[in-house]
């Protein structure tokens, strides 16, 4: 049986489809507030601080649903390179699924927040970095030196983060699904 979300829960949920469909300076609190079906005063019970506030909680979300996520892909195949495809022909196979987007991009508020919004920069960058930390440590446990590892998963986080900005455009998983194929080459020791 399914746990019956939080009023918390669902304004993040609703904020956080909005931010990735909308952006952050495209949604509203109204519009959170009207979408979640949450009293206004939840709202501000739950998020005093009011819209930024709800923006870092919701890509903190964001980021251990793609943590979580991309652990289990990573841990699913034997080798660097067919993990990595695995998990990249995955998050393409998200672009195919016309709407359903959840926890897949932070891009677009990282993009719009990060010279205004220092709390947002901040959460995005470490979301990143999270990320990076994890292809790291897959890497070195595929027999990757640590440098070595540190640099492949800068360059696949940032592979996979402008494919998806192409992939969000020519709305097709595509642009991943190149990533994925040119990764062996790439992942070559």
């Amino acid at each position: 049986m399914k746990k019956k979300e939080s009023t918390k829960e669902i304004i993040l949920r609703t904020a956080s489809e909005l931010f990735q469909r909308q952006g952050y300076h495209g949604t509203g609190l109204n519009q959170i507030i009207e979408e979640s079906g949450a009293p206004k005063g939840s709202l501000y019970y739950h998020f005093p601080n009011g819209k930024e506030e709800i923006a870092v909680e919701a890509i903190r979300l964001m980021k251990e649903h793609v943590l979580e996520g991309a652990a289990r892909d990573l841990e699913a195949k034997d080798t660097a390179a067919e993990a990595f495809q695995y998990h990249i022909c995955k998050i393409a196979s998200e672009f195919e699924k016309k709407h359903q987007m959840e926890g897949v991009q932070i891009g677009l508020i990282a993009s719009e927040t990060a010279a205004t919004h220092e709390a947002l920069r901040n959460s995005c960058q470490h979301a990143y970095a999270d990320w990076q930390s994890l292809y790291t440590d897959r890497l070195i446990a595929f027999g990757y030196e640590k440098e070595m590892a540190k640099e492949l998963a800068v360059t696949i986080n940032a592979l996979v983060e402008g494919a998806a900005i192409l992939a969000l455009t020519s709305t097709s998983g595509s642009p991943l699904y190149c990533v994925a194929k040119q990764l062996p080459s790439l992942l070559k020791k």
